[in-house]
């Protein structure tokens, strides 16, 4: 993944400033920038993903899957599993498309392909949180058969959430 880096630092900036990168796994905390740093950071998303953990109660809950295309970074999606207060929060799944790359369909065809992982975890259905006003993430979660429950007020603003059974 190191081969990647150079390609994730200019979808990084692409995103601007902050931690805009849903479904890529960036905590303020990660150095990103620096060669060791990002290795660390993909060495901690590899092993958040390891299916030998799924159901190890201590390890992270977490699948990460970028979106790659050759050496180029697209942008990335995680299916979060488990009970917690942030599930219930942003939803089981997140995922995020560098703005150079929107408009193609990838978000509808990445959430396809993680609704497979979602069912091989044993998840019925996943919940997907996004905001109100976000109609392309509204649009990719209703062509993947998402059923819209309501508009909640959160933290960051009104979020809708629909859920989604998997295939």
């Amino acid at each position: 993944m190191l081969r990647l880096h150079s390609s994730w630092l200019d979808a990084h900036a692409e995103w601007g400033p902050g931690l805009h990168e849903d479904g890529l796994g960036l905590w303020q905390s990660d150095d990103v920038v620096s060669p060791g740093g990002f290795s660390a950071w993909v060495s901690r998303l590899i092993s958040a993903s390891d299916p030998r953990t799924a159901n190890d109660p201590t390890a992270a809950r977490c699948i990460y899957r970028w979106i790659v295309d050759g050496d180029e970074v697209l942008g990335g999606i995680a299916l979060r599993h488990g009970d917690s207060d942030f599930i219930r929060w942003a939803g089981h799944v997140g995922y995020g498309i560098r703005p150079s790359a929107r408009r193609r369909g990838l978000a509808t065809w990445a959430l396809g392909n993680i609704l497979n992982d979602a069912r091989l975890l044993g998840l019925n259905r996943v919940l997907l949180v996004c905001d109100a006003d976000n109609n392309a993430s509204a649009t990719t979660i209703e062509r993947n058969g998402g059923l819209f429950e309501s508009i909640q007020e959160t933290e960051h603003g009104p979020a809708r959430r629909y859920w989604i059974a998997t295939p």
